[in-house]
């Protein structure tokens, strides 16, 4: 026969079954057939009894109905046989040896690159009714553990979201040793979960995933805390109100303590959800401006000399020459629309060395800038402007609505309010207004005070149950020298400020293109050319009519929540 390795024994030519294997051990294929590896199992002696002559004989003597008897009791055998072995490895375990189980736990191998092994994680914001009966691999952060017994109950947060995590001793996925394990864990530790989503008898309050919890099947430690954090989550994470009944017992953690422990800080709901919602600013600034033929340009932050002619800007030394940051990128955006660019934008850094210390003023931050040639009024760029914040106050509301309620959780606020189109008020109008209303040292040619915009918002909030508006026509006075003045009347400018909550986010204006005007209006605010020749200089070889304006990204974040 084929097989060498069988001993043949004489057959009569009729009862020979050649696609039967003769000898007296029974095999198992590992490998295809033609293939010689093949491993033996339980050797079982051949069944001779019963085998009349109606009985078809395989080589070797041995029935086809005792082959398979053979194998069936070998098969029950070598069960018999792994389960002995489990129930022993389980005593062993439960007298203080091996737990057969301490595989689905433990501390992971640093992870350093050594594999990628296709495992797919599921964030646990997606865990939800969806998912129940389906087994998923989560890694978060331990946001607190408790264990009792035979049990252990774990939350597992990720970012906003939050699941509670289920462990029960049944020495089939869960042995005692995995609650110990699991119970000692640390707060803020990194782990990775898999289990089995389940529907819970009554939703889980402590939890955004309220509907779901998982029944775990293995924990494996990434990275662990140190056992004392510097303050909790749950402690920073407390709205303001939980702190003002007389025999609150909750800890409130400081400013200072908070800024000496940013990363700890940031972890908390509420702060990963405002950081969410200015990148949805910048992302939705950009998204409307680039849709209207918006270029976007990234200028210079360290220059020579003041970029506005101002005194509040920090200074430094360059390779031995005098420098400074940008206080603004007025210039560049300027020079971009003087280059054909014509529509442009820069979400960037600012510096403003201001000693100004309210919430108002920042010596860093992000602004968003726009400027653009225009047609034939200022109006155009108001245009631009009002389309962009109707689109990202949609923005906002659409896309990041759970953000929104995990802020309004810990720092509650009211829905904002705006019209469409958006409400344009003369500066006059604006001086009427707060003069009616009996608010005294109003100077109808005057820059308003913080106090002034503050009531005027509110007066406004009243009249016409908004809190985003646009004032604009200031006067000449209260603007920088290269605004427009108005055409019908000197005392004022083609500029606006636009207001939310009665609190400025956006300054701008039609910008001064003629290079004679430009100057003379430097020399009446006592600006001497020679400081601001380089500027003066992009309007010299022909000048597109332009206007823009400037955001403060964080000023927008602040007053929107």
């Amino acid at each position: 026969t084929r097989d060498s390795h069988n001993t043949h024994a004489r057959t009569p030519p009729a009862r020979r079954n050649n696609n039967q294997h003769p000898g007296k051990h029974y095999f198992k294929m590992t490998a295809p057939v033609g293939d010689a590896h093949m491993t033996p199992e339980t050797p079982t002696e051949p069944d001779v009894g019963g085998g009349g002559d109606d009985e078809e004989v395989g080589e070797g003597g041995v029935s086809k109905k005792a082959a398979k008897k053979a194998a069936k009791e070998a098969e029950k055998a070598a069960q018999k046989a792994l389960k002995a072995l489990e129930v022993s490895a389980r005593e062993e375990a439960a007298a203080g040896g091996p737990d057969p189980l301490a595989h689905r736990y433990g501390d992971a191998p640093l992870i350093c690159s050594q594999e990628r092994t296709g495992k797919v994680w599921t964030h646990v914001r997606d865990v939800d009714s969806s998912k129940v009966y389906q087994t998923v691999t989560l890694r978060g952060r331990v946001h607190n553990v408790r264990g009792k017994g035979k049990s252990a109950f774990l939350v597992l947060r990720q970012q906003t979201a939050t699941i509670q995590v289920i462990f029960f001793v049944d020495d089939v996925k869960v042995s005692k040793g995995m609650v110990k394990f699991v119970s000692n864990l640390t707060s803020e530790s990194v782990v990775d979960i898999q289990g089995l989503v389940l529907k819970p008898n009554e939703p889980i309050a402590s939890c955004t995933q309220q509907n779901v919890e998982l029944q775990a099947m293995s924990i494996h430690c990434i990275s662990r805390s140190v056992p004392r954090l510097p303050f909790g989550i749950d402690d920073a994470a407390r709205p303001e109100s939980a702190f003002e009944a007389e025999d609150t017992t909750y800890v409130r953690v400081g400013q200072d303590t908070r800024l000496n422990h940013r990363v700890i800080d940031l972890r908390t709901p509420a702060n990963q959800a405002i950081f969410r919602v200015q990148s949805g600013v910048c992302e939705l600034f950009r998204e409307a401006l680039r849709a209207q033929d918006f270029i976007e340009i990234h200028t210079p932050k360290l220059i020579g000399g003041a970029s506005e002619g101002g005194s509040s800007v920090f200074k430094l030394d360059y390779m031995g020459q005098p420098a400074c940051l940008a206080q603004s990128p007025q210039l560049y955006k300027q020079m971009a629309v003087m280059s054909d660019m014509e529509r442009v934008f820069e979400i960037g850094p600012v510096f403003r060395a201001e000693n100004s210390n309210t919430h108002r003023h920042l010596c860093e931050f992000t602004g968003l800038d726009m400027e653009m040639a225009i047609k034939e009024h200022y109006f155009e760029v108001l245009d631009v402007l009002d389309s962009l914040f109707l689109h990202m106050f949609d923005g906002l509301t659409e896309r990041f609505a759970h953000e929104l309620e995990v802020v309004n959780k810990q720092h509650p606020f009211e829905p904002l309010k705006y019209l469409r189109p958006t409400l344009r008020l003369e500066f006059p109008e604006g001086i009427q207004m707060l003069q009616e209303h009996g608010v005294e040292g109003v100077d109808p040619y005057g820059d308003l005070s913080t106090e002034h915009e503050r009531i005027l918002g509110g007066l406004v909030k009243a009249k016409y149950d908004t809190d985003f508006y646009i004032l604009h026509r200031y006067p000449l006075g209260a603007r920088p020298f290269y605004t427009m003045p108005s055409p019908d009347d000197p005392k004022y400018t083609n500029s606006f400020d636009i207001f939310i909550r009665g609190e400025e986010i956006i300054s701008g204006a039609q910008r001064i293109h003629d290079v004679e005007l430009l100057s003379k209006r430097a020399l009446e605010c006592g600006i001497e050319i020679e400081t601001i020749a380089a500027y003066i200089d992009a309007f010299k070889y022909g000048a597109m009519p332009h206007g823009g304006g400037g955001v403060g990204l964080g000023r927008v974040g602040m007053l929107y929540l």
